[in-house]
C-alpha cells in the first residue's frame, strides 16, 4: 500500500451539526426535528410521498403541523421558488427532507431561501447573482434513502436552470443541516439500476477529493475507508441484491463520499456532470459513471506529462491499490477497474441521453466554468476536456 502520500496541514472541516446512522433510526427522526424546536414541519420528499406518510404520521403523532412537497425529478430554480412559496403559506418554521439526493437538496434549497429572502437567482453561483447566504437556514433534518450524493453532509444545493440548460449550486456554510440521519435500512427494496447510479456517484466522490488538489489528512482518511467499502459491496449490491453488510456499506460510502466532496472539492466529472445535467434528463449518478473512467485516464496522462512531481500521482496509485486489492496495482488499473465496473453494472455512456459528438465543443466551454473543475489535480487544455467528453458518449 502507498503511505507517503502527502496531504495539507492546514484545513478546514465542516459538517451537520448531528449525524444519526445505523439501522431503524428512521424512528428516532421525529424526536430529533422536535429538537431543532420547529412546530410545523415542510416535509420535502421525492417523486413518491406515500414512502414518508409513517414519518409524517409519526410527526403529527408528536404534535407537529406537517406541509407535504414532493419533488418529482432532479431539483430545479423553479420548484426551490414553489417551495419557498409553500413555506410561507403554510407557516412552516424547520424543514425536514427524505428521499434521493433531489429530494435532499431541494429541501436544502428551501431552508435556505425561507430563511434569506429573495429568489435563487440571486445566490446561485455561475448563472446567478452569487450573492452569499448570510442568515442560517430554517432548521433542517436530511434523511437519505438513496446511497449516493451525500447530500445529508453538504453545504450546497445543486438546482437545475430550463433557461440556463446547467446546473448551479447555492452554497454556504449556514446551509449544513442540523440532523443528517442514515438509515441503511432504507435502501431496502432499491431498484438495482438506482443502487448502480447512486453507487458510482458515491464512488466518484470517494475518488476525486483523494485526488483534489485540496485534499486533506482527514477527507483522505474518510476516503480510503469509503473507497475500500464502495469496492467490496457496489458490485455485489447491484448483482446480487442488497442484504445488511451491503447496504451498510453503501450508506456509508456515500456518506463518506458527501464529508469528503464539502471539505475537499470535487473535479472534472462533476465538473462536466452539472452541464449534461443542464442540457438533458439523465440521472446524475449515471452520468458521473459514464464520465469516471475517462477522466481518471487523461487526468493521469496530463499529471505525468506536465506535473510529474505532483502529489495526485502516487494518489492514483493508491487508488488502483484500494480498488484493486493489489499492491503492485498502478493507475491504469484503477482507470480500468472503474470502467469493468461501469460496464458490469449496466451504467450507459452519454450517447443515451442524448449528448452527441457535435455539441461537445458547447459542453466542453460550459464544463471549464463549473465550480467543480477548481479543485481538479490541474487544470487540462480544451484538446483534453474534448477528449474526455467524446470517450464518455
Amino acid at each position: 500500500m502507498v503511505t507517503n502520500v502527502s496531504a495539507s496541514s492546514s484545513f478546514e472541516f465542516a459538517t451537520a451539526t448531528r449525524v444519526l446512522f445505523g439501522p431503524g433510526r428512521l424512528a428516532e427522526a421525529p424526536e430529533a426535528l422536535r429538537g431543532l424546536g420547529g412546530s410545523r414541519v415542510l416535509l420535502v420528499t421525492g417523486a413518491n410521498p406515500t414512502r414518508a406518510r409513517p414519518l409524517q404520521e409519526a410527526l403529527e403523532r408528536l404534535g407537529l403541523g406537517v406541509t407535504v412537497f414532493s419533488v418529482d425529478g432532479e431539483p430545479t430554480v423553479e420548484r426551490a421558488r414553489e417551495g419557498t412559496a409553500r413555506i410561507k403559506e403554510a407557516g412552516c418554521d424547520a424543514v425536514v427532507a427524505l428521499g434521493g439526493g433531489s429530494a435532499l437538496d431541494a429541501g436544502k434549497a428551501i431552508a435556505a431561501l425561507a430563511a434569506n429572502g429573495g429568489d435563487p437567482l440571486d445566490y446561485l453561483e455561475v448563472i446567478g447573482r452569487g450573492q452569499p447566504l448570510t442568515r442560517p437556514s430554517l432548521p433542517f433534518m436530511a434523511i437519505p434513502t438513496t446511497a449516493g450524493t451525500g447530500s445529508e453532509v453538504t453545504r450546497n444545493a445543486v438546482l437545475g436552470s430550463k433557461d440556463a440548460k446547467v446546473k448551479a449550486s447555492l452554497r454556504g456554510p449556514h446551509m449544513l443541516p442540523r440532523v443528517a440521519l442514515v438509515d441503511p435500512d432504507l435502501l431496502t427494496g432499491a431498484p438495482a439500476a438506482v443502487l448502480a447510479s447512486s453507487g458510482m456517484d458515491a464512488l466518484s466522490q470517494l475518488i476525486e477529493p483523494l485526488l483534489s488538489a485540496r485534499a486533506n489528512p482527514l477527507t483522505d482518511a474518510l476516503a480510503r475507508e469509503g473507497l475500500r467499502r464502495s469496492a467490496r459491496s457496489l458490485r455485489r449490491a447491484v448483482l446480487d441484491g442488497a442484504d445488511a453488510p451491503t447496504r451498510e456499506d453503501l450508506a456509508l460510502a456515500s456518506l463518506f463520499g458527501g464529508l469528503c466532496l464539502a471539505n475537499a472539492g470535487l473535479g472534472a466529472v462533476h465538473g462536466f456532470a452539472a452541464p449534461v445535467g443542464g442540457m438533458f434528463d439523465a440521472p446524475h449518478g449515471a452520468v458521473c459513471a459514464a464520465l469516471l473512467p475517462a477522466v481518471l485516464d487523461v487526468n493521469l496522462r496530463a499529471l505525468r506529462a506536465r506535473a510529474p512531481e505532483h502529489p495526485s500521482l502516487p494518489r492514483a496509485r493508491e487508488l488502483a491499490v484500494l480498488l484493486t486489492g493489489r499492491e503492485d496495482a498502478r493507475g491504469e488499473d484503477a482507470v480500468a477497474w472503474v470502467d469493468e465496473l461501469r460496464v458490469a453494472l449496466g451504467v450507459p455512456g452519454l450517447g443515451r441521453y442524448g449528448l452527441t459528438e457535435a455539441q461537445v465543443p458547447a459542453l466542453v466551454a460550459k464544463a471549464k466554468g463549473a465550480s467543480s473543475m477548481k479543485a481538479n489535480p490541474l487544470v487540462l487544455t480544451d484538446a483534453e476536456l474534448a477528449e474526455i467528453a467524446s470517450r464518455s458518449l
